[in-house]
């Protein structure tokens, strides 16, 4: 089985259409003389019901890629700036989708900055397509490994699954 993959375009803040809940929001930056200013998380622009209990920030150097993997009881809100450019790639995983049918994917990253709000049961994946290490913030509604880290993460990692439906396209 092959994925249709539909680009995304990032323009201001809106659901991915055939992809509910998911929501893409160029990311405010408010730049003077000194450098800039990221606007990562705002409380009265969050996704109405997420609940962020923490945040977290990842770097991917050049062509790596992290995921696909999805959540069960974890949302994420993922925050794009650069430096680097990136791909995220995107597949619902839920009741009555399209399973690894249809994808969606995102030019992101230093020339795009974005935030992206993916709730449970989207599957998930970025890619650093630029040429140096890249920044990932995520805000997320659960606890890595839970309170006190005594927990499994919640996470399915279809990448390590060989017969995933959920391939990303080759590079």
């Amino acid at each position: 089985m092959s994925t249709v993959w539909q680009p995304v375009e990032v323009r201001g803040i809106s659901e991915i259409p055939g992809l509910p809940g998911v929501r893409v929001e160029a990311l405010p930056v408010f730049k003077d003389p000194r450098g800039s200013l990221h606007e990562l998380f705002r409380a009265d622009e969050i996704p109405a019901g997420f609940k962020p209990l923490m945040a977290c920030s990842s770097w991917s150097h050049a062509g790596v890629t992290r995921g696909p993997h999805q959540h069960v009881g974890q949302d994420d809100y993922f925050t794009f700036a650069g430096p680097s450019n990136f791909t995220v790639y995107l597949w619902d995983d839920r009741d009555g989708s399209a399973r690894g049918k249809k994808g969606w994917f995102i030019l992101t990253g230093e020339q795009a900055p974005t935030r992206i709000h993916v709730p449970r049961g989207v599957v998930h994946a970025y890619r650093n397509t630029g040429k140096i290490s890249g920044l990932v913030v995520t805000v997320t509604s659960l606890l890595f490994k839970g309170e006190n880290r005594r927990y499994p993460v919640d996470e399915i990692r279809h990448e390590l699954n060989p017969n995933s439906p959920y391939k990303l396209p080759q590079s």
